[in-house]
């Protein structure tokens, strides 16, 4: 899962925002220190939502990066987390609802799956039975 993040030069520093996710900025004072901290800014607004109902948009298709425009991945276990809450949400499913549906005997194991996790494949199974438009391909690119 892949987000935008469009790169600015200020002086002799630089700094970067999200074209997906409001509010999602960094900075950094050269490109390879803006870098890294692009992924982990992105990382942290997707596994640290501000609030419990929050849904962050999915990352739009851009066919063209320029020097500019940078794509930037998402951590793996951070992307299968963010989906799961995201198709539980856009379901109108709370995460009692879901972890009934699912056959856990307590809502905390479920929890976990909405943090940043790494599922067995048992429990990726579980989900993408669920919620069939889940992809384990798209998580991942």
């Amino acid at each position: 899962m892949r987000y935008h993040f469009k790169m600015h030069k200020e002086g002799k520093s630089f700094w970067a925002e999200c074209l997906e996710l409001k509010g999602c900025i960094t900075q950094g004072n050269s490109k390879a220190e803006l870098l890294e901290n692009m992924q982990e800014a992105l990382n942290l607004y997707l596994e640290e939502p501000e609030n419990s109902s929050y849904l962050a948009p999915l990352p739009k298709k851009i066919k063209t990066t320029t020097a500019s425009i940078i794509e930037v991945h998402v951590d793996p276990e951070i992307a299968f987390s963010f989906l799961v809450r995201y198709y539980r949400i856009k379901n109108n499913m709370t995460q009692a609802e879901l972890a009934k549906e699912l056959g856990f005997k307590r809502i905390y194991s479920y929890q976990r799956l909405e943090r940043k996790c790494n599922p067995t494949l048992e429990t990726i199974f579980m989900i993408k039975s669920f919620f069939p438009e889940f992809s384990i391909d798209y998580a991942l690119s």
